[in-house]
């Protein structure tokens, strides 16, 4: 039994499949073929909809068991729901209309897309219904999603019925939608998805197609919140802000910018005042703006900006740590104060224009200390693959006072930018030496003489170090060929060292997910692609190997298949003396041939050795850290 804290990934609604109620089934069947209609790819399912027996979905508390129970067999061998969401997903995955991340957009004209943005909206019949939802809009180049997983916390804890929007997703796309702090289930997903999609293809012309995914996305989370009827919507862009599909929001409560910096400039351009200008672009006339503390070159063009909207833009300056009265933030990491400091300053303005502060505070806050409200929603705020730790539920089991493997642990985190990938490296090097002074939340307790400490809403198991343990420090890395792993690898390593920190082997793997297509939480797993093309992750170990001897050790053209399989596990224990480029043999590092393998291989070494303890730091790309979080809940 894996026991997990407000973890929506690893078992929100699938505590255990059981028949529905009648009732709940006729209507659930009654209105699938509406849902899907003649239009979506799923049509053809809808005669064994019928044979349907259901799942059954609950409110979870803030802790949750995840445990499959043993009804998965109630479930119609014939039908499942899975199988109408898995044709949901191939209805999105036609939206998409770039092959790659840097790829050309499909609309030319960006003021085009907002306009399509606005016709898309009102064939949906959601314009004057947007106008009334009471939104927070945040954008950023680093900690937006993080700011507005804190703020839904925030007002979640002071008793408001909340919707949150962010992107990208990391195992399934309803973790874009989350009402009241929960994943929209499947079951309410489909019904919005299927009316939404229907609408719009009953619609489209020449000069009017079906909008690109995101787009999609964005339009389905308005109608979604403004079907739920949600006191707030916390809607985190996108890319960018001016142009951003986000952006036909006409009048938000209060808006917000996160930290800047170098990202995504085939877009948004190749200058810091570029980038802020696009972000600027979401500010509003006389609508209240707050910010972290940015570099000048930012700072000037958003201060021009607010200047010519009449917009009061405050700096905030990073939470004091006195402020949190003995709390810890939820999201690990020291980067996370300005985040959280951010979000307490858009939750305290958004409540004062809509006439709740005093209402419910009175004022008592307004100069010592947070709101009990806050500190329990900085405390309890979550998103997945920032920050996280993960130990394997797999491994990490013992019999008794014995221990029947080593120790494998999992360090999450998505960076892939410069900043965001210094922010990383100094989180890791305080996790692995267990740091006390961390922002992270923390609870102990004990159980058969294991110390269990919460870290971003996962049990990590603490393990007495037996005088025989053996840390080792394991990078597990991919990005994306739009990065520049030539400045992500050199800063991570350097940050790391820095504090003491180096790894013992770098292992280079292509991810699971594909850009091209979008998948759920129970799509298939290849464990292995043949023939797949690993000259990238070649090019990765060709960039660390020269970090770590201080030239180039392998020819640049390098091509080479998944004809290349996994190492001996003796490879784990070489040392870097041992390295012999010149004879093709690796000792710092090594490419793998798919992600599944990776895993296996990791727990294999720990499963064989009782005084192995492995920590996986996972970063490059959030698709990398999905698809790692993907095959542990498995």
């Amino acid at each position: 039994m894996i026991l997990l804290y407000n973890n929506l990934y690893f078992g929100q609604e699938i505590m255990g499949h059981s028949k529905i109620n009648a009732s709940r089934r006729d209507h659930f069947l009654s209105g699938l073929n509406t849902w899907m209609g003649p239009n979506s790819p799923s049509s053809a399912h809808t005669d064994g909809v019928k044979k349907l027996q259901g799942l059954r979905y609950k409110n979870m508390s803030s802790q949750i068991v995840g445990k499959f129970s043993q009804n998965n067999q109630d479930i119609s061998q014939e039908f499942q729901l899975p199988s109408a969401y898995e044709s949901a997903m191939d209805a999105l995955s036609t939206l998409i209309t770039q092959k790659k991340r840097n790829g050309i957009p499909a609309i030319s004209g960006q003021n085009q897309k907002l306009d399509r943005m606005l016709r898309y909206i009102k064939i949906l019949g959601l314009e004057e219904k947007i106008a009334g939802l009471k939104i927070i809009h945040v954008a950023g180049t680093k900690g937006k999603g993080s700011t507005c997983a804190f703020c839904e916390a925030i007002l979640r804890e002071c008793g408001f019925k909340t919707g949150l929007f962010t992107s990208p997703h990391l195992i399934d796309v309803r973790e874009r939608y989350r009402l009241d702090g929960m994943d929209i289930c499947q079951e309410k997903f489909l019904q919005y998805f299927w009316g939404c999609w229907n609408q719009l293809k009953a619609n489209v012309s020449e000069d009017l197609p079906m909008p690109p995914l995101f787009q999609f996305l964005t339009v389905l989370a308005f109608k979604i919140f403004v079907s739920e009827k949600v006191d707030v919507a916390i809607i985190e862009v996108g890319l960018g802000g001016k142009l951003d599909s986000t952006n036909v929001i006409k009048e938000p409560v209060v808006c917000g910018i996160t930290s800047l910096g170098m990202d995504h400039m085939e877009t948004l351009g190749d200058t810091l005042g570029q980038i802020a200008s696009h972000k600027a672009g979401i500010l509003k006339p006389q609508v209240p703006a707050f910010s972290v503390l940015q570099l000048s070159d930012a700072m000037e063009v958003l201060q021009e900006r607010a200047k010519e909207l009449k917009v009061s833009l405050q700096v905030v300056a990073p939470l004091n740590l006195e402020k949190l009265n003995g709390a810890r933030l939820s999201l690990s990491g020291d980067h996370q104060l300005s985040n959280a400091a951010l979000a307490v300053s858009l939750c305290k303005s958004w409540l004062r224009s809509t006439g709740n502060w005093k209402r419910l505070f009175e004022d008592a806050y307004e100069k010592d200390g947070l709101p009990e409200e806050f500190l329990r929603g900085l405390s309890a705020a979550r998103l997945s693959g920032r920050g996280q730790i993960v130990a394997d539920p797999l491994i990490n089991v013992s019999g008794g006072n014995k221990r029947l493997s080593g120790d494998l642990t999992f360090y999450l985190d998505g960076a892939h930018s410069p900043e965001s990938m210094d922010a990383c490296a100094r989180w890791f090097s305080a996790s692995v030496v267990g740091r006390k002074d961390m922002s992270l939340s923390s609870v102990t307790s004990k159980d058969n003489k294991m110390e269990r400490a919460w870290t971003n809403g996962y049990i990590k198991p603490c393990n007495n170090k037996d005088s025989d343990e053996m840390p080792k420090r394991i990078l597990l890395f991919n990005c994306m060929d739009a990065r520049d792993p030539q400045i992500l690898l050199p800063k991570l390593v350097n940050t790391c060292a820095s504090s003491g920190i180096y790894f013992s082997k770098a292992i280079f793997v292509p991810s699971i997910s594909a850009y091209t297509k979008v998948t759920s939480a129970t799509s298939a797993i290849p464990s292995y692609i043949p023939g797949k093309d690993l000259s990238w992750q070649f090019n990765l170990q060709r960039i660390w190997e020269k970090i770590i001897h201080g030239k180039d050790v392998l020819d640049q053209n390098l091509k080479i298949n998944a004809s290349v399989g996994v190492p001996p596990h003796e490879f784990l224990y070489k040392e870097a003396s041992h390295c012999g480029p010149e004879d093709g043999y690796f000792a710092c590092s090594a490419v793998f041939p798919s992600l599944p393998l990776t895993i296996n291989w990791l727990r294999d070494c720990v499963r064989e050795n009782p005084s192995l303890r492995l920590q996986v730091l996972v970063t490059g790309s959030l698709h990398l850290v999905g698809d790692v979080l993907k095959l542990l809940r498995r």
